[in-house]
């Protein structure tokens, strides 16, 4: 059985990494998938079709997230292919995985890679989820990607860090708020995942071997884990689950 069948969702983030297995677990229970890039429109593309190859329905839709972003555009670019494709501009879940790391200590962090951080990690998702209200379901679905790093501290990572820690209580409270439409709200919580923004630190391999053992199974986390729980998240089955920060990180907070 498809759990997602005959819904439509929005993956922020999903030509490559975390937001690409999502977007194909998502296509694999039967969703509709909204593939959002910023820049690399081939991976979009080869997501779609990997959906499309699964039985499901899938389109990109490229938008750049920023500090100068301009989030009405990005809806009128969705409305128009939600239209095209369902008939419809109204959509059942919507993931805010789209993200940037900005490292640095406090001291060497500029004012232009916090705005841009901020901009892409909160600011974004904030004003998506603003102008998602009137057009996702009652009884749909919204799960930000956060990061385990808002519990275990590196002081190198502060900006992420706040950003995410950001987002997760903006995930607590749109839960209380969203309640009475019986709209979910969660986050996801993942730790050192094989993905393209940690290569530089998985390179190293005493670094990549400390992150493996971060984890009570003693391996770095797979973008197939991530995509795993946020299916089940997205599904029926979590209907009584909100406003949940979920250690997606293998046990990294034990």
């Amino acid at each position: 059985m498809k759990t997602l069948k005959g819904k439509i969702a929005i993956v922020t983030g999903a030509s490559r990494g975390i937001g690409r297995a999502i977007a194909l677990r998502f296509g694999k229970e039967g969703a509709i998938v909204a593939v959002h890039y910023s820049q690399n429109e081939g991976a979009a593309n080869e997501t779609v079709r990997e959906i499309e190859s699964l039985g499901s329905q899938a389109f990109a839709i490229q938008h750049q997230f920023g500090v100068e972003t301009d989030i009405q555009s990005f809806f009128k670019k969705l409305d128009t292919k939600l239209q095209h494709v369902t008939g419809d501009t109204q959509f059942d879940i919507l993931v805010n995985n789209a993200g940037i790391s900005g490292m640095g200590l406090i001291e060497e962090v500029t004012e232009d890679v916090f705005d841009k951080v901020m901009a892409v990690n909160l600011k974004s998702p904030f004003f998506l989820i603003q102008q998602a209200l009137d057009r996702i379901r009652d009884g749909g679905r919204i799960i930000n990607i956060s990061s385990v790093s808002v519990k275990v501290i590196y002081p190198g990572t502060i900006t992420y860090n706040l950003s995410k820690a950001g987002l997760n209580i903006l995930t607590q409270n749109l839960a209380k708020q969203l309640g009475p439409r019986n709209i979910t709200v969660n986050a996801l919580m993942p730790g050192v995942v094989e993905t393209e923004i940690n290569r530089g630190m998985l390179n190293n391999p005493e670094a990549k071997k400390h992150a493996a053992q971060t984890s009570v199974f003693r391996r770095l986390g797979q973008v197939e884990d991530i995509a795993d729980i946020a299916a089940f998240i997205a599904s029926s089955d979590s209907r009584w689950i909100t406003g949940q920060l979920v250690d997606a990180a293998g046990g990294g907070l034990l």
